[in-house]
């Protein structure tokens, strides 16, 4: 089944698209969303084109949010570059430990932004980005990013925009440290590659036709999410830019030589 998609305008969006999007005239498009079918309303699968930096933010743990009375609302994202115009980084984790004292002290006087780590990128370059890793996203990047079904973000510092900050609440949740090298890297050329083994989704890429291994682990409900080829979901095509619900891998047929993603919660 496809997923139904919607399309987001954003002061940072972009008004020209890589492949096989387009913008409507006038139109800066930040991100375009699939909604969560019922089935795995626990997964949201969006694209995100940027223009200009993203906030400085990060996210709670399910722990920390219900704590925070906000129900079991933490997300855990990952990101996987699809273009990069040149130059394009991300900001993930932090040069060195920091305190959070010296942390909040960073974001009040902007040099936050300075103490992240900005990875130069590519297409084909993933992040696992686990809650609390505090991150931001550069202009000039298309993402797509697999994250829990949460909109909880704290706002740690936002380039002296005028948008409402969450410094207690970030604060108390971010994580003051470097972000692991094992969380990171890029795509294979060929083969099947495990992207995400977490605690609250999976993330699979599959070149060509998936093998016996992933067909046992994926014999429950999932989302397929073509990057390149079509595929076909019970006898339903869908092509690179759609997403959609697949109740087993076995109602899966992949295009020789294609490439998708494939992803179902924990």
């Amino acid at each position: 089944m496809l997923l139904p998609i919607r399309t987001v305008e954003k002061v940072w969006g972009c008004d020209v698209l890589p492949a096989p999007f387009t913008a409507s005239e006038g139109m800066r498009v930040g991100e375009i969303w699939f909604e969560p079918p019922p089935e795995l309303a626990e997964l949201l699968v969006k694209y995100l084109f940027t223009s200009e930096k993203l906030s400085v933010q990060c996210h709670p743990s399910d722990d920390q949010a219900e704590a925070a009375g906000l129900g079991r609302q933490g997300k855990e994202e990952c990101w996987l570059v699809v273009a990069a115009e040149p130059g394009a980084t991300l900001g993930v984790g932090f040069r060195e430990e920091l305190s959070p004292e010296a942390m909040r002290a960073a974001a009040l006087d902007g040099s936050i932004e300075d103490l992240l780590v900005w990875h130069p990128v590519r297409a084909g370059d993933f992040f696992y980005i686990p809650a609390g890793t505090v991150h931001a996203i550069g202009p000039g990047c298309a993402i797509i990013e697999v994250q829990q079904n949460s909109d909880v973000t704290y706002r740690l510092y936002d380039y002296g925009r005028p948008r409402e900050l969450h410094l207690d609440a970030g604060i108390a949740v971010a994580r003051g440290v470097p972000h692991p090298p094992q969380l990171r890297g890029s795509l294979p050329a060929s083969g099947h590659a495990s992207l995400v083994d977490g605690p609250h989704f999976t993330l699979d890429l599959v070149h060509g036709v998936a093998d016996d291994a992933l067909l046992y682990g994926y014999a429950r409900a999932l989302l397929v999410i073509p990057l390149s080829g079509q595929v076909l979901v019970s006898g339903e095509v869908v092509k690179p830019g759609e997403c959609a619900l697949a109740p087993d891998l076995a109602s899966v047929t992949f295009a020789p030589a294609g490439k998708c993603l494939l992803a179902a919660p924990v």
